[in-house]
């Protein structure tokens, strides 16, 4: 079985190909350029190196979300034009699920946290007994209901993600129950993590085809928000014209 990963929701962008449960290639940067212009020559880099035929690939899996709105569309479209293009069906791997794949084996609460502005996050909760499980689906909440949650249940967190130099003040005023912050090379996004448990959901036949596939935002955008706010008020008029959208949008 062999699986490509693509991984774009936040700053990260990552590429990876996982054939038999063994890591072939990964190609991740973190930096702030735009996935449009990164991605297809990470993906071409990977190619090359492992004189892999796109052919042989089983199917893509792509983070779906929750994260950034521009990095989900721009990953989408890179899966799905893959998809048609190589008649390849694609995996929607949750974000915050393949991020907390990131430690699997770890016998500590795992906390993703994708910073989501104004004092939100996007996250979930994990373990891994016997197999990786999701006590908590992917969802945008308060950091401070978060830390309660977590505080309540008392057992020991490792917290990752983007949000964690966020609200890592936040977490270390608040947080009553042992935690800890996972180090570097498993503290973010990885296509490595993202091919992998797309394996595993493609061994359990849970795929789908490249028309299905669309990210999962999990809230609207800003601007779509505000525009819902000023009509709710009635002022569509006033905020279409400053946001220069047109009236009606």
């Amino acid at each position: 079985m062999k699986i490509l990963g693509i991984e774009s929701s936040s700053l990260v962008a990552s590429v990876a190909v996982v054939a038999d449960e063994v890591l072939m290639a990964e190609y991740t940067t973190n930096f702030k350029k735009t996935h449009s212009q990164t991605l297809l020559p990470m993906l071409d880099e990977v190619r090359k190196m492992l004189d892999l035929d796109l052919e042989t690939v089983d199917a893509i899996a792509v983070s779906g979300g929750p994260g950034s709105f521009t990095g989900l569309r721009i990953g989408s479209a890179t899966a799905k034009g893959l998809g048609l293009a190589l008649d390849k069906p694609l995996i929607h791997v949750p974000t915050i699920d393949a991020m907390a794949y990131n430690l699997y084996g770890t016998s500590a609460l795992i906390c993703p946290i994708m910073d989501a502005r104004r004092s939100q996050v996007y996250t979930g909760l994990y373990h891994y007994e016997d197999a990786f499980w999701v006590v908590k689906e992917s969802c945008a909440m308060d950091i401070h209901e978060l830390i309660a949650e977590l505080n309540a249940l008392g057992e020991r967190v490792i917290f990752l993600g983007d949000g964690t130099p966020v609200y890592e003040e936040i977490i270390k005023c608040e947080m009553t129950a042992p935690y800890s912050f996972a180090p570097a090379q498993s503290n973010r996004q990885r296509a490595a993590s993202v091919a992998a448990l797309g394996a595993v959901c493609f061994a359990e036949g849970r795929t789908e085809t490249a028309m299905e596939h669309a990210p999962d935002y999990l809230r609207k955008a800003q601007a779509e928000r505000e525009l819902e706010e000023a009509k709710r008020q009635g002022k569509t008029k006033e905020l279409a014209a400053g946001h220069s959208v047109g009236e009606g949008v």
